[in-house]
């Protein structure tokens, strides 16, 4: 796989909550992290996500915003 994106997070597929139209994917990373990631319901079966499948989570954002009190 090849992808012009800098951050690129391996990690396992912990569950997915599909919905009519878009699915939930949580990823857990090394050390229990979590991502949470809302994709297409078409897309997650196309990649014939499960619980327990290896995957990557890809960023990809020109900004990151950060806010502090």
């Amino acid at each position: 796989m090849k992808i012009s994106a800098r951050n690129v997070l391996a990690g396992t597929v912990k569950s997915i909550t599909p919905g009519a139209v878009n699915s939930e994917v949580v990823v857990e990373l090394p050390g229990g992290v979590e991502i949470v990631s809302i994709i297409t319901k078409s897309s997650a079966e196309n990649l014939d996500l499960a619980p327990g499948k290896q995957v990557y989570a890809v960023v990809k954002a020109s900004n990151v915003m950060i806010a502090a009190e």
